[in-house]
């Protein structure tokens, strides 16, 4: 129609921020899933939970159960965690600096609640070229049909 403005979509809006004191968080996760989310830890390769499983299904927040990677972007790296080449939204990752133990990395951190998931890395298949490499710990799979 004339004059009218094409209409599009609405957008999901973005989910709400989650603050929790350290209290709050230490009562709602185990002392694993604590120092790993929160407090910036790294579990053992080959150990987490999801490291090898081929569930099909969402990876959620741990903490503030936001969807970020879906298992269609996994992939076996070999590193021993979790290994995705995109979030299932891109606003939903962020990402920082992390010069800890003397390197210089990227920290991938839900954009929701901070948790602390892993690090990105640049040597990832196609078509992102991208390795997100998370802590089982960080996160929650919610399998197809639940």
């Amino acid at each position: 129609m004339f004059g009218r403005k094409k209409e599009t979509p609405e957008a999901d809006p973005p989910p709400r921020r989650v603050e929790r004191t350290d209290e709050e968080w230490k009562a709602e996760l185990t002392d694993e899933e604590f120092r790993i989310a929160r407090k910036g830890g790294t579990e053992r390769a080959f150990t987490g939970a999801y490291w090898d499983t081929k569930t099909m299904g969402v990876y959620h927040c741990r903490c503030c159960s936001t969807p970020l990677f879906s298992s269609e972007t996994k992939f076996e790296s070999g590193t021993g965690w979790p290994s995705f080449w995109k979030p299932v939204d891109p606003t939903h990752v962020a990402e920082r600096e992390d010069r800890s133990f003397f390197m210089r990395r990227t920290e991938a951190l839900c954009a929701v609640c901070d948790a602390h998931l892993g690090h990105v890395f640049p040597d990832g298949p196609e078509p992102t070229g991208l390795r997100y490499c998370l802590n089982s710990a960080a996160l929650e799979l919610v399998e197809e049909g639940d």
